[in-house]
């Protein structure tokens, strides 16, 4: 080998990685650079790669290697070398090497940053629960508290998203939705913990795969659905197999405003083609019952139809204070 190529520049690759993506899955590019590599340097002892790059016959030095140090290396010899990282990366080697690469008196060595793996759609969501974790443990807080004590929580924060809606605030909307989240993670955390019956968020999530599975056998199995209305027929059908209901009313929250049970009332009668006379009977009640039947068999919710007039309602009383 002549001198100009024993000195001809070498490579250092910043291997970035993802906690969020399980160990082991590299790109094939990042394979390829740990293998050609004449040297493996992880800062990390405890990075979740490191059992695969040792099965897979790879040797890691534990420990830090400074910008200087690197670029003698790589630039002796043709030489490469690859740093493996989180996906925030090194900060100080990656401005030392900034530093030598624009004082224009350094040979460098080819410098590549090379994502190892790539976090998929939701894998933010893995970081909630892990953040859930570790506040359930540590926080005097959130440590005792039962599905009671959040109970009001949850309500709370759904009738805030439904706001964000009605208001069109995209912001809002996006903070409220992780409100909402939030209270599903934290309830799924809370049943962990049942000595009895526990379960966790991954079994809240296979539940409801399973059921948006079962419930589109247009989209997972044979079945078509050409409209809206026949994905309801889909929906309503397997619902009532899954249930086993005998009555249409059953599992029709009580609980909820009184104008969205009229409505719910309401379509469950309209769906399964029941003629069922709207009570009569003297008082407010039953007008506004006759009234949510009616706005439901128009297509209107009267529940957020009466929440937009209430909402005008408002800003008339504001415009009368001179607000």
């Amino acid at each position: 080998m002549n001198d100009s190529a024993d000195s001809a520049p070498g490579r250092i690759v910043l291997l970035t990685t993802s906690h969020r993506v399980a160990p082991g899955l590299l790109s094939w590019p990042a394979w390829q650079a740990l293998r050609a590599a004449d040297r493996v340097l992880c800062a990390d002892a405890g990075h979740p790669q490191l059992p695969y790059l040792r099965e897979a016959g790879i040797e890691v030095e534990h420990g830090t290697a400074t910008a200087r140090e690197l670029v003698d290396f790589c630039t002796s010899g043709r030489r490469s070398a690859v740093v493996l990282t989180s996906a925030e990366g090194e900060s100080t080697l990656t401005d030392g090497l900034a530093r030598l690469a624009g004082s224009g008196r350094e040979t460098m060595p080819a410098l590549e940053l090379l994502p190892g793996s790539y976090d998929l759609p939701g894998a933010r969501l893995l970081d909630l629960v892990q953040v859930m974790d570790r506040i359930r443990v540590a926080c005097p807080w959130s440590g005792i508290r039962t599905h009671e004590d959040l109970a009001k929580y949850a309500l709370e924060e759904t009738y805030e998203l439904l706001e964000a809606i009605e208001t069109g605030d995209r912001e809002a909307l996006r903070e409220e939705l992780g409100d909402v989240l939030l209270q599903v993670v934290f309830h799924a955390r809370i049943a962990q913990d049942d000595p009895d019956e526990a379960f966790s968020v991954d079994d809240v999530a296979g539940v409801i795969v399973d059921k948006l599975i079962h419930r589109h056998p247009h989209v997972f199995g044979e079945e078509s659905a050409e409209t809206p209305e026949d994905v309801r027929a889909h929906w309503m059908r397997t619902k009532a197999e899954e249930k086993g209901r005998e009555s249409v009313t059953e599992g029709v929250p009580l609980g909820q405003p009184s104008l969205a049970l009229a409505a719910k009332l309401a379509s469950r009668v309209r769906s399964q083609g029941l003629d069922v006379a709207v009570p009569a009977g003297d008082g407010i009640g039953y007008e506004l019952l006759a009234l949510a039947v009616r706005a439901e068999a128009a297509g209107t919710d009267p529940e957020t139809a009466l929440r937009a007039a209430a909402r005008t309602y408002r800003d008339a009383i504001r415009a009368a204070e001179g607000f």
